[in-house]
């Protein structure tokens, strides 16, 4: 978290003790609060302060955006193959579908139109990519994808999951032109716990929280007040020293890439990173296969040598299947047995890059050939 966002936090948890939905005075403290939590997001991305519905996390978000629009609208989602399993299991458990094409994360025009001419005869009701993929870090095109679902699903929600975009790109532009927008407050430097969906336009959503008229009946249950602050101002600063930290962090990045690569071989043989070179990437994402090794042992590896590493989304980072962002990439198995993923933030130093690059390919070079047992096991 950044100190702001602690320091605003625990201002909050200790002087303003209401619940916001009351009427007393306290309550009323804590409403105020909250509704200026409310405009601060709202304004940074360029949204009105009615749009800002706060949830629980991007998690939450997601599902609100996906089972919300189905249950007001009928018919049926679309979301990415890639996308994050936040999206793709609500789709998938509405009866919805994924699209996009195999071998790269990119998506063109061609993968919307073969989505939305899919022989289901109910009419698509909401379209749903991410940004940016929070595993390789691809950036999508959101104004030029957003015009393709508005031509081929004309009568669709599209809904933009930007949890892990907000903190490196500016999200007005895909915000003017989307209907939904979610966001998660630990991925700018605040709180975890809190999250917002963007409702634009008057967009009509089934609450998936019952049990009261809270976020103008969206969403039911006691705000997070304290989160709520502590977003917001976690997302105030990192939106005013983007365009800095994007340089910096980016640059870090290359140098770890390079690094790693240059110390293992950059062929096929070896370890490779898995975008396409005409891929657009956000800055901190760091993503590469190691030839020949298993990712669970690299990754305890590494945990042991002091860095943190995962080999997919950070919610299924304990589990033993291999991500399906990799299997969507169609990676030879010795390639896709290995996925790493280093994530750098707003506070990475020079020094723990310097670390990672003493570690991750000695890591590597010790771990080779354990892909084909622990595939086997």
């Amino acid at each position: 978290m950044r100190p702001e966002a602690v320091a605003a936090m625990v201002d909050v948890l200790e002087s303003a003790p209401g619940n916001p939905s009351g009427q007393h005075r306290w309550a009323r403290q804590a409403r105020r609060l909250l509704d200026d939590a409310r405009d601060r997001i709202a304004e940074v991305i360029g949204a009105d302060p009615g749009d800002i519905v706060f949830t629980s996390g991007g998690t939450e978000a997601d599902n609100l955006a996906v089972t919300g629009t189905i249950g007001a609208r009928g018919g049926r989602a679309l979301c990415l193959t890639t996308d994050h399993h936040a999206v793709i299991d609500p789709v998938l458990a509405a009866g919805g579908a994924t699209f996009g094409a195999r071998g790269r994360v990119s998506v063109r025009a061609g993968d919307v139109a073969l989505a939305t001419g899919s022989t289901d005869e109910r009419p698509v009701s909401l379209v749903s990519f991410a940004l940016v993929n929070n595993e390789v870090g691809v950036v999508q095109p959101a104004v030029e994808l957003v015009e393709s679902i508005r031509r081929l699903a004309p009568g669709a929600l599209i809904h933009i999951d930007a949890v892990a975009a907000a903190a490196w790109l500016d999200l007005a532009p895909a915000v003017a032109v989307a209907d939904l927008i979610s966001l998660s407050g630990h991925k700018v430097g605040g709180p975890k716990g809190i999250g917002v969906l963007a409702v634009r336009g008057g967009a009509k959503l089934s609450p998936i929280l019952l049990g009261g008229s809270q976020e103008r009946e969206r969403r039911g249950g006691t705000p997070n007040v304290a989160g709520a602050v502590a977003f917001a101002v976690a997302l105030e600063r990192s939106s005013s020293e983007r365009a800095q930290t994007v340089g910096r962090v980016a640059a870090m990045r290359d140098r770890l890439m390079a690094g790693v690569l240059g110390a293992l071989g950059s062929d096929a043989a070896e370890t490779v990173a898995v975008v396409d070179d005409g891929d657009a990437l956000v800055a901190n994402i760091a993503h590469l296969s190691c030839w020949g090794v298993h990712r669970e042992a690299l990754l305890f590896r590494l945990d042991q040598d002091g860095v943190a590493a995962s080999a997919g989304s950070s919610c299924a980072s304990g589990a033993m299947e291999r991500s399906h962002v990799i299997d969507a990439l169609e990676l030879p198995v010795g390639l896709s047995e290995g996925a790493l993923r280093l994530s750098l933030g707003w506070n990475t130093t020079d020094a723990e890059v310097d670390h990672a690059l003493s570690v991750v390919p000695a890591a590597v070079r010790d771990l080779r050939g354990t892909a084909v047992e622990g595939s086997a096991a």
